[in-house]
């Protein structure tokens, strides 16, 4: 039977939100973005930013992040904490951290990327996570914010209730450089957006939704320090999505077929998959090239579902990952993929 989990209190305007780099340290190299992620929390949404000692830190080690994370969890003045941004080493904070301090005080998390490794720590606790939302990309996003996006955090952030996940009509997964003044005073090229494909029997499943970044489920796979005893997922629901390191489908392939040799994959109840970001500054894929790469990349997921979870609903395409719009995914919270409407809601 899926678990129960609690929603914490959701902040108010006015309040006091910790801003953190648990991950990366671009804040500390890209002032642009992030000081105008700081002004959208001030002025769109109410909210008073709060930074800590390695914020900004151009260095810092996982013991002095996760220092940074009690202090905001453990301060009854911060109603909400929110990452800067990504990166790639934060499974190494997680043994840092003190699980008493989290779970005696919830507070909503914001961020995605790298910082699934928070999400899914305070998944094993039973506390409801909010997979979207960086400071730098989400807030920070030149000239405005996306307005499926703006929707969709603002929900998140200050409501209790239940939402239809609006596929987009326009994306897109192309960016230009931070250090480039001009990056900030032209809106970005929008693509028509392929709307989500669906598969597997016509039902409707609800669970808690657990997942993220496909890179750090492989390294919780590979760690095996924070995953629970299998019978702990069942009945939630998957979601994942890949990052702007364009994973090959062979990797792709790989990490399910790891999920399923593990008998991890047969748990969930249904699937949610993320539009692939297809373009990198390194890969400037043109569209012919987009195409090619998301195909494959659901080629190989079909491939690995069908063969270790044949006839699970699953969803190709939605919005939550490193695309642009981004919907906002409740870790732990209430998922329903109903494919008979062919439609997902999410409890915030």
């Amino acid at each position: 039977m899926p678990r129960d989990f609690s929603y914490p209190v959701k902040p108010s305007p006015g309040d006091a939100v910790a801003v953190l780099s648990p991950s990366g340290r671009a804040a500390s190299r890209f002032r642009a973005p992030y000081e105008l992620g700081l002004v959208r929390l001030q002025e769109q949404f109410g909210l008073v930013p709060a930074e800590y000692p390695t914020t900004r830190a151009a260095q810092a080690s996982p013991a002095g992040r996760a220092g940074d994370i009690h202090a905001a969890f453990g301060d009854p003045a911060i109603k909400a904490v929110i990452a800067s941004i990504g990166g790639e080493d934060e499974i190494k904070v997680l043994s840092h951290l003190d699980p008493g301090v989290l779970a005696d005080n919830p507070k909503p998390f914001f961020g995605y990327s790298d910082n699934t490794n928070l999400h899914l720590l305070l998944w094993n606790l039973g506390l409801v996570s909010y997979h979207g939302g960086a400071v730098m990309v989400e807030l920070g996003r030149p000239v405005s914010m996306n307005p499926v996006t703006r929707r969709s955090l603002q929900r998140a952030l200050f409501t209790r209730g239940t939402y239809l996940l609006e596929p987009p009509r326009e994306y897109t997964d192309e960016e230009r450089p931070w250090t480039d003044p001009a990056t900030f005073t032209a809106e970005s090229a929008m693509l028509p957006a392929a709307p989500w494909s669906w598969y597997g029997p016509e039902t409707v499943i609800t669970g808690p939704a657990w997942g993220g970044s496909l890179e750090v489920i492989d390294f919780h796979l590979r760690a095996s320090r924070y995953l629970l005893t299998g019978d702990r997922y069942d009945g939630a629901v998957l979601y994942a999505e890949t990052s702007e390191e364009l994973p090959s489908a062979s990797y792709v392939y790989r990490v399910l077929m790891g999920m399923g040799e593990r008998g991890l994959l047969q748990r969930f109840a249904a699937v949610i998959w993320a539009r692939p970001k297809a373009w990198s500054f390194e890969q400037p894929n043109q569209p012919p090239a987009k195409a090619r790469y998301t195909e494959a990349q659901r080629e190989a997921v079909l491939a690995a579902v069908g063969e270790y979870h044949p006839g699970v609903p699953l969803v190709f395409g939605a919005d939550f990952g490193h695309t642009d719009p981004q919907l906002v995914i409740p870790s732990g919270g209430q998922v329903t993929v109903d494919s008979e409407r062919r439609r997902i809601l999410v409890t915030y």
